[in-house]
């Protein structure tokens, strides 16, 4: 099984409007799928992988030294490490958000429903925090917390209150546990959107990728160069949400900022005002297609 399909590559592509002796950064390398295509069309410059997953860096094996080179660390960090490669500026960012297939398709990485595995979903295996810990540790308004705000689920509160009964009377550790407390709270037909909910609202919080992409974005208007582009896919509406008031104003929040005369400030140009998103050829080929949203900018 491939490692992660790359999803609207075609488009990414076209974004980066890439520069043969150009600097390019993919902070989500994964499979390097999107850096294959990418260093395609790299003569004198550089491509730069970025991944916090260990498992990543396996796929680097095929690119040429010259050209590439891989950096292990979350993409929060982007500017410390290619500073310490000597990078100060770069002429494309790409960022597939999310989780990668081989992740979901990993058993024991606890991050998919098919499979009854340890509550795990770390995407650095190396960290303490994991979804088990979060589930058996947390507070009941910590949990309504990322439950509501995370995955949006509608009965937050309740579930929040049965999760920590059910833990003090057996703790919660592996995936079909939590799945089977999550039964009695939803009809069976809309069981599957609800597990993913609470299962994304449980990943974000493992992995702060709220807190990462609020950094790397403030860090990618720093890092391009004026005319650089920055290429972001999301797969649901808090990280769009994001990506569309920092492109479109330069403040996380979507607060306009002006100077003096009343200028905007905002360091980004949007390119396309609304999302590109996956044909429905691409989503028959790739379903985890279908929630992509895609969004182009340029430095000013």
């Amino acid at each position: 099984m491939e490692y992660h399909i790359p999803v609207l590559l075609e488009n990414c592509i076209e974004g980066l409007d890439i520069k043969s002796n150009g600097i390019y950064v993919d902070v989500t390398f994964g499979g390097g799928g999107h850096s294959r295509e990418i260093i395609k069309k790299i003569d004198k410059g550089l491509l730069v992988g970025v991944d916090q997953d260990a498992d990543a860096e396996v796929n680097t094996s095929e690119f040429d030294d010259k050209k590439f080179k891989f950096i292990s660390t979350n993409f929060r960090y982007l500017k410390r490490y290619l500073g310490m490669k000597g990078i100060e500026k770069i002429d494309g960012l790409l960022a597939d958000l999310g989780i990668s297939s081989h992740q979901i398709d990993k058993p024991e990485r606890g991050f998919s429903t098919r499979f009854d595995a340890r509550l795990d979903m770390r995407m650095d295996q190396g960290q303490e925090l994991t979804a088990e810990k979060i589930i058996n540790t947390y507070s009941r308004d910590q949990l309504q917390r990322l439950l509501g705000t995370y995955g949006e689920v509608r009965n937050a509160r309740t579930l929040a209150e049965n999760i920590i009964r059910e833990r003090i009377k057996t703790p919660v550790k592996t995936t079909g546990e939590l799945t089977g407390i999550l039964k009695k709270f939803v009809p069976a037909n809309k069981q599957n959107k609800y597990f993913a909910q609470v299962f994304q609202a449980l990943r974000i919080e493992v992995n702060d990728e709220m807190g990462a992409l609020k950094e790397m974005l403030v860090q990618s208007a720093d890092l391009l160069k004026s005319g650089g582009r920055l290429v972001i896919m999301s797969y649901h509406s808090l990280e769009d949400r994001l990506v569309k008031n920092f492109i479109n104003t330069g403040d996380l929040g979507g607060n306009e900022v002006k100077d003096f005369y009343g200028n905007s400030k905002r360091p980004l140009n949007p390119l396309n005002r609304k999302p590109i998103k996956a044909t429905e050829a691409e989503i028959r080929r790739n379903p985890r297609a279908r929630s992509a949203r895609l969004r182009i900018a340029e430095k000013i």
